[in-house]
């Protein structure tokens, strides 16, 4: 069950229960193995490749061998540039073309998020409202919307579409992340300490995630 607030003009505020879909919301979740699956692919997936070294073949200089080869005492080099010199090249650096994504089948994923959404709605984080909007496009209505609901930090709030004013009003509130309905994904559920949806946003996931994946 789930606590469906409704306000009026004067925000005041009514409770009821209310049954979220058992299909989406009510499943047993007996390890969180899929779910950290989820959540490490999410971030590996948004992980810039953007670190490269410079091999022996990069560095400049190190034309010329630095001693003959025989009659020293030394040990034989070629070029000033090998890795186990100063100012030579990386061996086994990253190159650039290193590819970090996981990739999870569509099933798993939408598993993972059922199971994410079983996780919260079982902790009673989970709050839904006849709608979420913000006309004024002000930061400080926002928060004191989530405020009438007792969301202080680490919130999710999920719409099934996202006005313009109410997407300018949440995009300064340091706490809390819009989504639409359909955006929504493990990494942003597991860290919300509370998830707020509205009625129609429960409706489209119900929808997307309640049939066979």
């Amino acid at each position: 069950m789930a606590n469906v607030a409704t306000f009026t003009k004067t925000g005041s505020k009514a409770s009821v229960a209310v049954k979220l879909p058992k299909e989406v919301f009510e499943l047993e979740v007996k390890n969180h193995e899929l779910i950290k699956a989820a959540y490490v692919a999410y971030l590996a997936n948004g992980r810039q490749n953007l670190a490269k070294t410079k091999t022996r073949g990069d560095v400049s200089g190190g034309g010329k061998k630095p001693w003959r080869q025989k009659g020293t005492g030394r040990a034989r080099f070629g070029s000033t540039r090998v890795p186990i010199w100063r100012k030579g090249g990386v061996a086994h650096g990253p190159t650039g073309g290193e590819n970090y994504s996981h990739n999870l089948s569509t099933g798993d994923k939408r598993l993972a998020l059922r199971q994410a959404l079983s996780l919260k709605a079982n902790a009673g984080a989970v709050i839904i409202l006849e709608e979420i909007e913000v006309k004024s496009a002000k930061t400080k209505d926002f928060v004191a919307l989530l405020e009438k609901v007792g969301a202080k930090r680490n919130t999710l709030v999920i719409t099934a579409n996202v006005d313009e004013s109410t997407k300018k009003a949440s995009a300064n509130c340091a706490y809390a992340k819009l989504v639409r309905a359909r955006s929504t994904n493990v990494f942003d559920v597991m860290n919300a300490d509370l998830v707020v949806a509205t009625k129609d946003a429960i409706a489209e996931i119900a929808a997307w995630l309640g049939g066979k994946s």
